[in-house]
């Protein structure tokens, strides 16, 4: 017999398998998550972020086992401030738990300042505090600026390697690893096309570790970037935020844009989830003294996860 369609509708709009077991919420083993989109304006484009609102009776290896579940670059996990900010967050990819990334900080700030009502968050992570200056820009979408910490920065002692899990013979400027609590590698090709058609060894990339390996092409103010970082679980990234700031001190340290220069990086356009960054690097007495990242995020989703213990 058919079922038809209507009833069958309606009998799973109403199916709750969450509401049948009533322990399971009063140990408080039922998580609330909500989905953002960051590095975009658009819902179901950028960057995918979970945050689960409360993670305080989580250990460390079922955050991890979360993470791999939702299978998102990143998953965040709100907690108690230790300090003065607004919450604790702990981030993880599929296969790690990272000090700081810019596009979980982001996406988790955006929610906290839209449920607080706040026009900024700070935000404690492994790298320390992190404040986030939020302005809206209507229909729900915030745009945040995050104050990042200056990397620092050193010649890639595995340079040969890299390029040839890349396919490229050089490299347009030096190559270098920038530690901003995640490291990041860069690699400038010479023009967009070159960066587009680029076709990585994943499994070599792997085989050089925990480095997220940013390649970029542009000029001026407008630039891209793609992100490919199999060794942290992540093969590429749509929108990285943590390597948007060092790209930024990469081209005024090399003379490609002038300090205090505000830049656009495009990324995730070759895997279907265009997203767009704002980066500054400013400088003073010679030294970098200011790295600022920014983006839009909306919330585009929410949901319960029942995490039996």
């Amino acid at each position: 017999m058919i079922r038809p369609v209507s009833t069958l509708l309606e009998r799973l709009a109403a199916f709750d398998p969450f509401g049948s077991t009533p322990e399971a919420r009063l140990a408080g083993s039922v998580r609330r998550y909500f989905v953002l989109d960051a590095f975009t304006d658009t819902p179901l484009a950028g960057n995918q972020v979970a945050v689960l609102t409360d993670a305080r009776e989580l250990r460390e290896e079922e955050m991890q086992l979360v993470a791999r579940e939702l299978n998102l670059s990143e998953t965040v996990f709100v907690l108690p401030p230790e300090a003065a900010g607004d919450a604790r967050i702990r981030i993880f990819t599929p296969g790690t738990e990272l000090p700081f990334a810019g596009h979980p900080v982001l996406g988790c700030a955006v929610l906290l300042g839209s449920a607080l009502a706040q026009d900024s968050i700070t935000l404690e992570t492994g790298i320390g505090p992190v404040p986030v200056v939020l302005h809206p820009m209507g229909d729900g979408v915030l745009f945040g600026w995050m104050r990042q910490p200056v990397p620092a920065w050193r010649a890639y002692e595995r340079e040969a390697e890299l390029l040839a899990a890349l396919g490229l013979e050089r490299s347009e400027l030096s190559v270098e690893a920038y530690d901003n609590g995640p490291r990041h590698v860069y690699v400038a090709l010479g023009d967009e096309p070159r960066l587009a058609a680029l076709e990585p060894d994943m499994q070599a990339l792997g085989r050089l570790g925990r480095v997220g390996v940013s390649c970029f092409a542009g000029s001026g103010t407008s630039w891209r970037n793609r992100m490919f970082a199999p060794g942290l679980g992540v093969p590429e990234d749509p929108a990285t935020g943590s390597a948007a700031g060092p790209l930024a001190v990469h081209l005024v340290r090399h003379g490609r844009i002038g300090p205090g220069t505000e830049i656009e990086i495009s990324q995730g356009t070759e895997i279907g989830r265009p997203s767009l960054l704002h980066a500054i690097a400013d400088v003073s007495d010679g030294a970098i003294e200011r790295v600022e990242v920014g983006g839009a995020a909306v919330i585009v989703g929410r949901g319960e996860l029942l995490v039996r213990r």
